[in-house]
């Protein structure tokens, strides 16, 4: 369980932390010699049953926002610090929207420096953060007057704090995909490169291997630490620091991911629904903006459908990145403007893999059954990855078969999801695909299936499904390496009948020594060579080498002359085989690889042999 604090400058939020854990999390020299927080601290916050909660200590100067946002994505409960004598100040305001605007769970306010007021002013103050919460989800927020200096308020803190945790029990993340975004990155002499951050989902353990995104580098967890103690194993919701085998510090730096999953992929384009402040300037597609998700800090741009985003009702739009990050469906993100530097909105991703040419989800809000038959139509003939979903939707890889179950329209072949009107479609085009070819090519047999999947750019997992079917279906016949519809028969018209009678009648005057393809292509025209096959498959040629076919009559007197030269197991070499058959060696030789692939002949070294076989 993660706690982080938020509010104003020198509103006490590191001494509140100190007089909670004991804990100074101001660490950097600057911050002791300027006396605020410059960067992120950390501290455990213990309890007598056992239990304890990391705290993430954020700055609260204006100019480190990017710095608190860091801190403030993936924490269970906002420890918002308000200082008793002042009230609410501009980084109150913009830190409570920041943690509204990432759906934060729960909230506790703290009122600090209650030793520095009255009881009447005490009370003016505490309405006022009452009325500043009364229209937040942070309505009924426990609001407690404190002092970290006689200790006033601390015990109601910390009881709070224990009722927040009880109403926040979340599974340890058995079963999702293990992320944690890096705040920090140090080298520790004796051990190298260490990292820190918080589990934001699954788990990880001694010796896993990681990957780093954006990226494609990897390492080994050589260790693990969880609040300065070794442990074996770190899940959702801790604060750890890890340490790398096989990366340098120089690699890393906040806003990095570690992951473990090969189901990851670094992400350019999101499609999300953003919500604007009330004030904020409208967002037009070449405005540019800071995108803040997790520790990630990157400039985009918003692109709604129709016409530019503004303050007031959520817009579904796509996000375009400057940089890759690492994203998942149902992330929250902040958006700053880029001048002046001002938190104006966020929002959730509702796909994580967008392209730069998908347009926005159609609807805001969309579930997650609604959004997984969106994405399945939208893959079309690709296919929705199903390795993908958890990432794509935001779901626990052990959700998706409940998830599934519940999408209407959605098939799963092998690895990928289709859409069922999209296979329909597959299937009643491959139908024509064989349909048109055959009706161009009446002499062949079928259609040769890898032609067929090539000239619909079908993947061979969807084309060997879609052929199936329609085999079953009795749509389409499947012999060999070939499809054809029921029924199917080659036919001659009644001008290619006349054309093979003088194909066979110029090759059997040729004899032994036949025209090739080319040749009598030249001779009768570009449909040749199907007549030819044609011609084959009924007996009355045999093709010897490619682009030449004999009329079986002539093979035969070869044959039979090859046979009666090689009587009594004499072996004859080409040489003597050339004047045996009276060819010349342009044919005697693809002749002779015939008679050894059809197993007549056996070659001994560089002579031939009868292998006994009558021709």
């Amino acid at each position: 369980m993660i706690l982080g604090t938020a509010g104003h400058i020198d509103h006490g939020k590191t001494s509140l932390v100190r007089a909670l854990t004991g804990v100074d999390t101001d660490r950097l020299p600057e911050e002791k010699r300027r006396g605020i927080t410059i960067d992120l601290g950390f501290a455990p916050l213990r309890f007598p049953d056992g239990t304890t909660v990391g705290v993430v200590d954020v700055p609260g100067h204006e100019a480190f926002v990017r710095t608190m946002l860091a801190g403030a994505s993936g924490i269970d409960i906002g420890l918002l610090v308000i200082a008793a004598d002042e009230g609410p100040m501009p980084q109150t305001r913009e830190h409570l929207a920041i943690l509204e605007l990432l759906h934060v769970p729960r909230l506790i306010v703290a009122l600090t420096k209650a030793d520095l007021v009255e009881e009447e002013w005490l009370g003016l103050v505490t309405a006022d953060v009452a009325a500043l919460l009364a229209d937040t989800p942070f309505h009924d927020a426990p609001i407690i007057a404190a002092s970290a200096q006689d200790g006033r308020g601390l015990d109601a803190i910390r009881a709070a704090i224990t009722t927040a945790i009880a109403a926040s029990r979340e599974p340890k993340g058995e079963g999702d995909l293990f992320r944690l975004p890096i705040d920090r990155v140090f080298t520790v002499k004796g051990t190298g490169t260490v990292v820190t951050g918080t589990v934001w989902t699954g788990q990880l353990a001694v010796d896993d291997t990681v990957r780093l995104l954006p990226g494609a580098r990897t390492a080994r967890v050589r260790g693990l630490h969880v609040h300065g103690a070794p442990v074996r194993r770190i899940a959702r919701g801790q604060r750890a620091a890890i340490a790398l085998a096989g990366l340098d510090a120089d690699d890393l730096e906040r806003g990095a991911t570690l992951v473990t999953s090969g189901a990851w992929e670094q992400s350019l384009v999101l499609r999300a629904d953003v919500h604007l402040l009330p004030g904020a300037p409208e967002l037009r597609p070449r405005t540019r903006v800071r995108f803040h998700l997790g520790t990630a800090d990157v400039g985009a741009r918003i692109v709604a459908a129709a016409g530019p985003v503004g303050a007031g009702s959520p817009r579904a739009a796509r996000v375009v990145l400057d940089e890759p990050i690492a994203a998942r469906g149902g992330d929250r993100f902040v958006l700053r403007s880029a001048s002046p530097l001002t938190t104006i909105g966020g929002g959730a991703v509702t796909d994580s893999q967008a392209s730069r040419r998908t347009r926005p989800m159609p609807a805001v809000d969309l579930g997650d059954a609604d959004r997984l038959a969106l994405l399945a139509r939208e893959a079309g003939w690709q296919g929705l990855s199903h390795a993908a979903i958890p990432l794509r939707i935001g779901v626990s890889p052990s959700r998706i078969q409940e998830l599934t179950a519940r999408t209407g329209g959605i098939t799963r072949l092998g690895e990928r999801w289709y859409d069922r009107a999209v296979l329909e479609d597959a299937r009643a085009r491959l139908v024509r695909q064989v349909e048109a070819f055959l009706a161009q090519h009446p002499l062949a047999t079928g259609a040769a299936r890898s032609e067929t999947m090539s000239r619909l750019r079908m993947g061979q997992e969807l084309f060997d499904a879609t052929v199936a079917e329609l085999v079953r279906a009795g749509k389409l016949l499947a012999s060999g390496a070939e499809l054809a519809p029921p029924r199917w028969a080659p036919a001659l018209s009644q001008q290619q009948a006349h054309s093979t009678h003088e194909l066979v009648a110029a090759l059997d005057a040729a004899g032994v020594e036949p025209p090739s393809v080319s040749e009598l292509e030249a001779r009768f025209g570009q449909q040749v060579l199907p007549l030819l096959r044609h011609l084959e498959r009924g007996g009355q040629l045999v093709q010897v080498e490619d682009g030449r076919f004999y009329t079986p009559a002539a093979v035969r007197l070869l044959l039979e002359r090859m046979e009666a030269a090689m009587a009594g197991g004499r072996e004859l070499a080409p040489t003597d085989l050339r004047e045996v058959l009276g060819v010349s060696r342009k044919f005697l030789i693809p002749f002779l690889e015939y008679c050894d692939r059809r197993g007549y002949t056996i070659r001994q070294g560089n002579a031939r042999a009868w292998r006994g076989v009558k021709a």
